[in-house]
């Protein structure tokens, strides 16, 4: 009798199933959204511990908008495998936070989280529609090479939001600046926190307070600045550094100390969601590029 093949497993889809590889993309989205969101003790952030610095959401929100988010990262890994410019991605987004608004009630979760990782994905579609692997590299290239003068005219547009009204009060680098420059923050700083982190032996939750804090240090948070002012930014960034200077999510006592920075972020008010939002983007990345060597 022959040998019966193995099944393939249910995590690595066919070569040429582009379909079943864009819906892997979108669950490995909200999986990194979830991991956000379970990780405990965040500074001033949302967890299933507490609500941090909001009284207008919880845990159960944020579930409520994952599940209502969890077509559109499959739709815009398929608009980006079409080869498709800024616009439709664009209103795929638009149409993803009308979802999550009406999902939470009204209250904005996951608007930076729906930007940032939509375009994530829509590179990854690109990338392996051309036969190319979606490492970090290249997801930042083709990014970069398919979106990039489309993000920087939107980077100068008035947008009417928190954080574009900041960042420009303030001269601040925004989140469509940091997109329209390949997201640095998130590739320099952020991904290399978190692997680093893993490779000195970090358990998971002090590897990925180790990647938030260090976008916490970096990024030009503009959640900061509409909460605490400029001064909430430079406090909230100043506490990241001294919490990294002092090992990270590498030493032993790692989710104390966080602990203690999320008691005086709750004092504050403050609440840095640029920085969660880097952290699931870091998230995603590690996934899909385990994603990515298993299916070929």
């Amino acid at each position: 009798m022959n040998a019966r093949a193995p099944l393939a497993s249910p995590d690595i889809p066919p070569r040429d199933d582009a379909g079943a590889f864009h819906a892997r993309l979108g669950r490995a989205a909200i999986a990194s959204l979830y991991d956000e969101l379970a990780l405990e003790p965040k500074p001033g952030l949302v967890s299933f511990a507490d609500a941090g610095s909001h009284d207008d959401m919880d845990g159960g929100t944020f579930l409520r908008s994952l599940f209502a988010l969890r077509h559109f990262f499959v739709r815009v890994a398929a608009q980006g495998a079409r080869e498709a410019d800024f616009a439709p991605l664009e209103a795929l987004g638009i149409e993803a936070e009308a979802r999550m608004l009406h999902a939470t009630g009204g209250v904005n979760t996951h608007r930076g989280a729906i930007f940032t990782l939509g375009l994530l994905c829509a590179a990854a579609g690109a990338a392996r529609a051309a036969g190319e692997r979606c490492d970090a590299a290249n997801l930042r290239r083709v990014l970069l090479a398919r979106w990039g003068d489309a993000l920087a005219s939107r980077a100068r547009r008035a947008l009417d939001t928190h954080g574009a009204r900041a960042a420009r009060a303030h001269g601040l680098r925004s989140a469509s600046e940091e997109a329209a420059q390949g997201l640095p923050t998130l590739f320099d700083h952020v991904l290399p926190a978190l692997r680093a982190a893993r490779g000195a032996g970090a358990d998971d939750r002090g590897a990925k307070l180790h990647a938030l804090f260090t976008a916490m240090a970096q990024v030009d948070d503009t959640n900061l600045v509409h909460r605490g002012g400029l001064q909430g930014l430079r406090d909230a960034q100043r506490l990241a550094r001294d919490f990294l200077a002092e090992g990270g999510g590498l030493r032993a006592e790692a989710a104390a100390r966080a602990a203690r920075v999320h008691a005086l972020f709750v004092e504050r008010r403050l609440s840095p969601g640029g920085a969660a939002d880097l952290l699931a983007a870091a998230c995603w990345v590690e996934r899909v590029e385990r994603l990515d060597v298993a299916s070929r």
